[in-house]
């Protein structure tokens, strides 16, 4: 069997997007093994863990993905740098 990708437009920016996805869902395994979570109260209506805001901050830089691509013309490198940097605030301050 001859696996096909080519339904998708894997580019680079795509590419790079979802592996840091999955390192990071990777090493946040290794991190809550070593260390496991607190619940702590953000900016969000509700107290998280570590993986709760993973979580949330992953769907929110998968939106302002789509979002960019969807609406914009513009290198789609912006889009991811925005995207992490979103997830980056929802995982520090949520």
């Amino acid at each position: 069997m001859e696996w096909s990708f080519a339904w998708m437009a894997w580019t680079t920016p795509v590419a790079v997007f979802f592996t840091c996805i999955i390192l990071m869902l990777i090493g946040m395994t290794l991190w809550e093994i070593r260390s496991p979570t607190t619940e702590r109260k953000g900016f969000l209506p509700m107290r998280t863990t570590r993986g709760d805001r993973l979580f949330i901050g992953l769907l929110s830089a998968a939106y302002v993905n789509l979002a960019w691509v969807g609406l914009t013309d513009l290198d789609q490198w912006i889009g991811a740098g925005i995207g992490f940097a979103v997830l980056g605030l929802v995982m520090a301050k949520a």
